[in-house]
């Protein structure tokens, strides 16, 4: 009976919430790696993208639950992402169109192209904090939960209770959904296998016909499509803050880079990596040892190797690590 208690404490506290988190950061690192292997340049503007994303998605979520409608027990948020997807790919185009097509034509070097999402970072934060505000906002609707601890506890007869909440089982399904359907398009579709040629050689490619500026239409459009849902996900999991975006480009580029900065499946496989590490770290371990450890043995402290407070330097911890023995990540993307 303890061994289950602390199966259930463990999948409550670490697993579930690690599974959502690793899931909002896979989707993130998709597009920081698409953007890198396709554009050729890191896109510093990447976690702001998501705040655009997640803020038009806000925007048009307000505004159907002004005319009243609703998903009963789903967020209205899912009714207004493909808008919001909308809105940020046109946003995209128009910022390819105005700032990075100059520098592509005139092949300036990728960490010129690094230093000009630094410049769109700053405007898109600006931007998003001028429309939508700083404070924090809760945009989740719907039930609460898929499965509660008290109703848990009631059928199993256990004394932890494993509570689900409803944004991290859609988080998980939304995001899975997502990634087959990024991958189907990508190893399936004439336009994916385009984009596929164009990263492995931009010469080749067009020696083969393939229009560039299609590609780097396509690639814009996917990124929109990927960090929209991200940011939305993590919105509806944890509330929505314009500044918290910025500081998710540490574990979204971490990610990146665990899994292997310019592979897909690296970058799904980081994403978790560094979830589950986060959360691991940060965890108090002290309830979960209580039930599998003997008296002699048990913490006398929380069992915590850090503070939440620090959960982002874990993940620069990674990374530096990463860089150092490893730079070509786990599945050997493009060295960095």
């Amino acid at each position: 009976m303890d061994l289950l208690n602390a199966l259930v404490a463990f999948a409550n506290f670490v697993f579930v919430p690690a599974m959502s988190y690793g899931a909002q950061l896979a989707l993130g690192a998709l597009g920081v790696t698409l953007i890198y292997s396709i554009l050729r340049f890191s896109n510093f503007a990447h976690g702001d993208t998501m705040a655009f994303g997640t803020m038009c998605t806000i925007l048009v979520t307000w505004g159907l639950q002004h005319l009243g409608i609703s998903l009963g027990p789903l967020p209205v948020a899912l009714l207004a992402l493909p808008a919001g997807i909308a809105l940020t790919g046109v946003f995209l185009l128009a910022t390819d169109k105005v700032v990075y097509r100059f520098y592509r034509r005139t092949r300036a070097a990728p960490v010129v192209l690094t230093m000009v999402s630094l410049g769109v970072m700053f405007v898109m934060n600006g931007l998003v904090r001028f429309i939508i505000g700083t404070d924090s906002i809760d945009f989740a609707d719907g039930a609460r939960f898929v499965v509660s601890a008290r109703d848990f506890r009631t059928a199993t007869g256990l004394d932890e209770g494993l509570a689900i909440r409803t944004t991290q089982a859609i988080t998980i399904a939304v995001a899975a959904v997502a990634m087959v359907l990024l991958f189907w398009f990508l190893n399936r579709t004439r336009t994916g296998k385009s984009m596929r040629a164009f990263s492995d050689n931009e010469d080749l490619a067009l020696l083969s016909g393939i229009n560039p500026e299609r590609v780097v239409a396509v690639t814009w459009l996917i990124v929109a499509a990927l960090a929209t849902t991200a940011g939305t996900l993590y919105g509806l999991d944890k509330s929505f803050m314009p500044f918290t975006y910025f500081q998710l480009l540490l574990p979204i580029f971490a990610a990146a880079v665990v899994g292997g900065l310019g592979s897909p499946v690296g970058a799904v496989a980081g994403g978790f990596v560094i979830a589950f590490s986060e959360v691991g770290v940060t965890y108090a371990w002290k309830k979960i040892a209580g039930y599998v450890l003997p008296e002699s043995m048990q913490f006398s402290g929380l069992g915590q190797l850090l503070s939440t407070d620090y959960k982002f330097a874990v993940s620069f911890a990674i990374l530096v690590l990463v860089l150092l023995f490893r730079p070509t990540g786990l599945f050997r993307g493009k060295s960095v």
